[in-house]
């Protein structure tokens, strides 16, 4: 069987999602997982692909960027894919890691990815210390007084962090940074 898996890290991406899946089937992926979450975050459709693939399936992805974050992230995925005895298709790249060549370009391809994400990575802290030096950064615009109002309001009524969060659309660290403010303001 062939099984497809697209993601995208934004719901924002939709032409590139669809692109994603457009490729996938005209690859003949007979099944395809599809997700829209960074890369970072948990990824539970790619978890059920990986589950999902068994001995002599063909796991296509339209993009190397799409499947793994890092090198190590990449050769983990594709030694449990191995292990299954399952091939990887990656399709921009033409490449097949059914082949040994297929399986070197890719392993070579994945280090170059994740070289060029922290040379960017580096680029953007050295870009926002100048602009800090400059007066020029000023970091992330506040929670405003009524959301911190809602939040300290939904706290105090016994709802949970994480309710909270869901609720009002924020992070659960904001959250929590928001609670433990609010104590040490208290007399």
């Amino acid at each position: 069987m062939v099984v497809g898996y697209a993601r995208t890290s934004t719901a924002d991406q939709i032409a590139g999602f669809q692109a994603q899946l457009r490729e996938l089937k005209a690859a003949g992926c007979e099944k395809t997982f599809q997700e829209q979450v960074s890369s970072v975050a948990e990824r539970n459709q790619l978890q059920a692909a990986l589950d999902y693939v068994r001995e002599g399936d063909i796991f296509v992805v339209a993009k190397l960027d799409r499947l793994a974050r890092s090198v190590a992230d990449l050769m983990a995925i594709l030694q449990a894919l191995e292990s299954k005895r399952v091939g990887v298709r990656i399709l921009n790249l033409g490449m097949d890691t059914q082949t040994p060549t297929g399986k070197l370009m890719l392993t070579v391809l994945g280090a170059v990815a994740q070289f060029e994400r922290e040379m960017m990575l580096e680029r953007q802290r050295e870009g926002i210390t100048k602009a800090k030096s400059e007066g020029r950064y000023k970091g992330r615009k506040p929670i405003d007084a009524e959301r911190r109002q809602n939040i300290l309001k939904l706290a105090a009524e016994g709802a949970t962090r994480t309710s909270i969060a869901r609720q009002l659309g924020i992070g659960e660290a904001t959250v929590y940074r928001i609670l433990a403010a609010g104590r040490s303001q208290e007399p």
